[in-house]
């Protein structure tokens, strides 16, 4: 069997596949923020808690929220910053006495569409998760693409392409936890969203109570979600632009926001070079599972 473990923030998640890609165990624990040997250990235990209850051995891959530096072999770009400057392979793979394969979270949301969900049978599929972050991950032929520095798809932290008014006056106090300004995560992640709607009516909601007041016809929640459609557009046509892959599919919480697959495509073509494009939108078929099926999808048969 493959397992897969999907690090987060705030949960770490395993889960357990057959051949068909069949769930055979799958759990949730909450992640020991700030404490790198414990996340380790919590790792192990629940690779541990997996083959017991299976009866078998299995594989191991870990998706993780930043990347592993092919210069140094380190954890860098984490938000988990407690992982930053880890051997986090060679440690889990010495505690667990078998080879792991580690990849960035948003290349496993890209393996697992790409094998099984909303990518099956693509040659090049574009992932994009747009939660309290943004980022996007590369799978070619179902297998992570993640450059030669161990970025690519990291789509979120260049600017923000062909800003207006409206996008320069947003910035105006916005910088990115990354250290620059102009960044497509300040305006495409959920949070990117919640903080358009709070400069517009100076009120503090949900992404989900903005979403269901502009379907009411809110005026500022209307705006908001026009700038936010926009905006997604102007970045996944620079992202078509540059790899012209053959479906892309939206992951995180703000995927789940249906209008978007109708107002996206006729956006998009203002921005792609040559006005034309027909390239797939899709909601991840997996949802929230697809980062961890996608860590057990990178030992593939």
């Amino acid at each position: 069997m493959r397992i897969g473990i999907d690090l987060g923030g705030t949960k770490i998640e395993v889960i357990a596949l057959d051949d068909a890609g069949d769930s055979l165990f799958r759990k949730r624990i909450p992640t020991p923020r700030g404490d790198y040997l414990a996340t380790l250990n919590a790792i192990v235990g629940l690779v541990n808690e997996a083959e017991a209850a299976t009866g078998m051995t299995g594989t191991v891959g870990v998706g993780i929220p930043g990347t592993l530096s092919p210069v140094t072999g380190k954890v860098k770009n984490a938000n988990s910053t407690w992982l930053n400057g880890q051997y986090f392979d060679a440690d889990l793979s010495k505690l667990l006495e078998r080879p792991v394969k580690v990849a960035n979270d948003a290349n496993c949301l890209a393996v697992s569409e790409a094998v099984d969900g909303a990518g099956a049978g693509a040659k090049v599929v574009f992932a994009v998760i747009i939660g309290t972050g943004c980022g996007a991950g590369i799978a070619i032929n179902g297998q992570v693409h993640s450059g030669g520095n161990g970025v690519a798809g990291e789509w979120g932290h260049n600017p923000l392409p062909w800003q207006d008014d409206k996008d320069r006056l947003f910035l105006d106090d916005e910088i990115c936890y990354c250290g620059l300004t102009g960044c497509t995560e300040l305006f495409v992640s959920g949070t990117g969203f919640i903080a358009d709607y709070k400069k517009l009516s100076g009120e503090q909601k949900t992404g989900l109570e903005i979403v269901k007041l502009a379907q009411e016809g809110n005026k500022q929640a209307a705006i908001a979600m026009e700038h936010y459609q926009t905006r997604l557009a102007k970045a996944l046509a620079q992202a078509i632009n540059m790899l012209d892959p053959d479906v892309i599919v939206l992951g995180g919480g703000m995927s789940n926001v249906d209008s978007l697959y109708d107002a996206l495509p006729e956006k998009i073509r203002n921005w792609v070079f040559g006005r034309e494009c027909d390239t797939p939108i899709r909601k991840a078929v997996h949802g929230d599972s697809s980062g961890v099926r996608g860590a057990a999808w990178l030992y593939s048969s």
